[in-house]
């Protein structure tokens, strides 16, 4: 049974930096597609960013240049270093994994980030 449990989440002031992981467990997750996704009260969960196995990112343009997202294939770990945050980067921020198939989900974890 495929499982995504996120850590890192918190409170920080405009400006700061947060670092996000997520570890993957059930699978070996081999050519998998791992990333972040993030959703605002009152708005629809958008993409953040994600990582291939072979390593090819994808970084919304709202995040390009202050986000970094890195995996590490052999523990299974995804994770997003956050910097310059801003307070519209409020939000729960979910893990997400493409695999075999099928799309996963963490349970999410809290971002806010005080003007």
């Amino acid at each position: 049974q495929v499982q995504l449990v996120e850590s890192g989440g918190g409170l920080v002031q405009a400006g700061g930096s947060l670092e996000l992981s997520c570890a993957a467990s059930g699978s070996t997750f081999t050519r998998s597609v791992m990333g972040w996704y993030r959703q605002a009260p009152g708005k629809q969960r958008e993409l953040v960013a994600t990582m291939t196995s072979g390593s090819s990112t994808n970084y919304a343009d709202s995040v390009k240049g202050r986000f970094t997202i890195s995996r590490d294939n052999a523990k299974n770990i995804v994770y997003l270093q956050m910097n310059n945050l801003k307070p519209e980067d409020t939000a729960v921020y979910y893990c997400n994994v493409l695999f075999s198939g099928r799309v996963y989900w963490g349970q999410g974890t809290q971002v806010t980030i005080s003007s």
